[in-house]
């Protein structure tokens, strides 16, 4: 299949894209002027260049594909930047789906996440009305809801990663949040998923939750990230309340780590039975061990 993918160029997009080229397929990508360097095995993708916020760049990607794969996502929105989690997570969807009964392109993959929900966070409540905009289209739609995602992020950022320089490489203890709990999923078994599903067309109309085999709490994660990293690390507890109020006061700040929005989702959980995800791939997922994490480090 000729596949269009839009979100190709960041952490899990590069894994997306190699999947896919490892599977046989054509991959074209969406990339923004200046991104080009971001593009995973760029000389094998078709490049389109351009961004969400143009109609002729969207529709050229779509054009004479077999199907799309909208693998978009923010932590966080600027909206002094035009950045905001209506126009990625939805509008971003809806225009998508638009370009596609344009070209009669009908197979779509759409990228949520556990938890999501309407009414609920902005990020949330985005995400999940585009699934249910998606779903209620004519095509042919499957949407992939993974937990939190760890992998070796080659240059980008992952959830890992960005623990370990905030909390494990500074001196300060690193905080426990208590009874968080989270089923962490390999980045490489989630691309997986994704070819397996756009290859089924069983999966066509179903949402498929993503998870890793083991549930952990958030001592269990920053112990096996600072484990991976090769170090030992103090925690101390910190009531998310807490956290919460901090975010509260100083989230508008571009370098303050979490905000309210990301505390209320860690507060809720991201949990899932592995199940869908080994159903798909046809082996056990990998778990987040501190062996798996060793791309970790100074």
């Amino acid at each position: 299949m000729r596949v269009a993918i839009i979100g190709g160029t960041g952490f899990v997009g590069g894994y997306l894209v190699e999947a896919l080229l490892g599977a046989g397929h054509a991959v074209r990508a969406l990339v923004r002027p200046g991104s080009e360097s971001k593009l995973w095995s760029g000389e094998s993708v078709e490049s389109v260049p351009g961004d969400l916020s143009s109609t002729e760049a969207l529709q050229a990607l779509v054009d004479g594909s077999d199907a799309v794969i909208y693998n978009v996502g923010l932590l966080r929105e600027f909206p002094d930047k035009g950045i905001t989690f209506e126009q990625t997570q939805y509008q971003g969807v809806v225009d998508t789906v638009e370009a596609m009964q344009r070209s009669g392109v009908r197979r779509l993959l759409l990228m949520s996440a556990i938890g999501v929900k309407d009414p609920g966070t902005a990020y949330q409540s985005t995400k999940y009305r585009a699934e249910r905009h998606a779903l209620a289209s004519d095509r042919d739609v499957t949407v992939l809801r993974p937990s939190v995602i760890f992998g070796d992020p080659r240059g980008t950022m992952e959830f890992a990663t960005q623990l370990y320089r905030d909390m494990i490489r500074p001196a300060l203890p690193a905080v426990d949040f208590g009874d968080v709990k989270m089923s962490p999923v390999c980045v490489s078994d989630v691309a997986d998923a994704f070819v397996a599903a756009l290859e089924d067309d069983a999966t066509i109309g179903e949402v498929i939750e993503l998870a890793g085999p083991e549930v952990l709490t958030w001592k269990d994660i920053v112990t096996r990230v600072a484990e991976g990293a090769g170090r030992n690390k103090l925690l101390l507890p910190v009531p998310i309340s807490l956290m919460r109020l901090g975010a509260t006061l100083l989230d508008w700040l571009p370098f303050y780590p979490v905000t309210r929005d990301q505390i209320t989702m860690l507060e809720e959980g991201n949990t899932a039975s592995p199940r869908g995800l080994q159903s798909l791939i046809g082996r056990e997922p990998r778990a987040m061990t501190a062996a798996a994490l060793n791309y970790l480090g100074d």
